[in-house]
């Protein structure tokens, strides 16, 4: 696989060498299991796979490139590159500045722009009307063009299974940039309705099967389908793709039960199910993938918490917490400043969708064990922060040094 040139204050003397250990020892994944990292007092399991990913270090590559080769110009992010604070309070700090928030709203008015200025797109993509608005700008939407290739790879299939006249059905967040990005791309080739949930899929089976009104679809489904969307007709032959960072088990669960309605209100045998819809391999990449595996391998496990790193609206990293507190006491947490003190830690509520103090949050106990992981767009360093403070507030530790020589290759 490619190697990126990122900056180093994203690495880690600590997180890089484990990584790299696990993956020679692993070179075809199939060893989820966590590292185990034994301090004596405090023990910790790390998810074999976690971190920046290759859509992540291509992104970050092309950004750091477009400041270096364009000293004294104006340079603009459409919106967040990717979903981690660190990453993106950095590209401020040099100068790069936001046109939109991810929620789509504007901040800088597209017209300010000049065709001189630098426009860098997304690890998400972008839509197709912001490529066309760019274009008539004269600025060239493409030179720094950061779309994820798993990202595209979803937009091809959409193109693909459009062009055989199939209805396209994206599991995504309708509001999440990647999803208004992939809606945008498969309008473009075919009638296309996001659905967020499996209850949303639910729903859209109702009309499948001719059950609800056109004018109860309309509004059942308001912003989240095409341009001039007949559901008598378009629901007829259909596909499913996905916002890359789902998690695989929703998509499936989607996929097959749409598939299943199908099949059933049509009689469908074998061989005629794809008369109605579309064969689509599972669309999620391969970082989401691994980590979501990676995750299942880690709570195999039993540990007295677990701590998830990144950003709070990271879609991937809120899916891995979303597994994590199913088994235990789960923070999420933006860094190791949010870890206020051995007794005091100030972590996200995905519920509540906001932060909360949780007190005495590691238990006082002769051994404590630890669940540490993150989203694909945490940089390792994050994960540094994370362990080196946590094991500050255990004296009688063993030294990290000590502990690392098992990683040294």
């Amino acid at each position: 696989m490619k190697t990126f040139h990122i900056p180093e204050f994203y690495r880690s003397q600590i997180i890089s060498p484990i990584k790299e250990l696990r993956r020679k020892n692993d070179k075809l994944k199939r060893d989820f299991s966590p590292t185990v990292l034994h301090f004596g007092s405090v023990k910790f399991l790390i998810a074999r796979h976690f971190g920046f990913c290759y859509g992540v270090e291509n992104a970050i590559e092309i950004a750091y490139k477009a400041i270096a080769d364009n000293p004294g110009k104006r340079i603009f992010l459409l919106s967040e590159m990717i979903h981690n604070p660190d990453v993106n309070r950095d590209l401020l700090s040099r100068g790069v500045r936001f046109l939109m928030e991810t929620t789509g709203r504007q901040i800088i008015p597209w017209e300010e722009l000049k065709p001189e200025d630098i426009v860098i797109v997304p690890a998400f993509g972008t839509t197709v009307e912001i490529q066309n608005r760019l274009q008539l700008m004269g600025i060239d939407a493409y030179k720094y063009d950061t779309t994820c290739p798993f990202v595209e790879k979803v937009w091809n299939r959409a193109t693909q299974i459009g062009q055989k006249k199939y209805t396209i059905v994206v599991h995504g967040k309708p509001l999440h940039e990647e999803t208004r990005a992939t809606f945008s791309h498969s309008k473009e080739n075919a009638p296309t309705i996001v659905v967020k949930n499996l209850k949303q899929a639910e729903r859209l089976a109702h009309y499948i099967t001719g059950e609800g009104t056109k004018e109860d679809f309309f509004e059942e489904f308001r912003g989240q389908y095409s341009v001039g969307f007949d559901p008598d007709q378009d629901l007829q032959r259909i596909g499913v793709v996905n916002q890359t960072t789902m998690l695989a088990s929703d998509t499936q669960g989607i996929a097959d039960y749409l598939k299943n309605v199908m099949i059933s209100h049509y009689r469908l045998t074998p061989n005629e199910v794809e008369d109605r819809f579309a064969n689509t391999r599972d669309t999620l990449c391969y970082a989401t993938n691994d980590n979501q595996d990676a995750t299942y391998g880690l709570l195999t496990q039993e540990a007295d918490f677990a701590i998830v790193a990144g950003g709070y609206n990271s879609s991937n990293t809120s899916h891995i917490v979303e597994l994590c507190e199913q088994k235990l006491p789960t923070y999420f947490i933006e860094s190791a400043n949010k870890i206020l003190n051995r007794q005091l830690i100030t972590h996200y509520n995905l519920h509540k969708k906001k932060e909360e103090i949780t007190e005495n949050f590691i238990p006082a106990k002769e051994q404590v064990t630890i669940m540490l992981t993150c989203g694909a767009s945490c940089p390792d360093a994050i994960i540094e922060g994370v362990l080196m403070r946590i094991l500050s507030f255990f004296p009688d530790a063993k030294p990290i040094e000590e502990i690392m020589e098992a990683f040294a290759i």
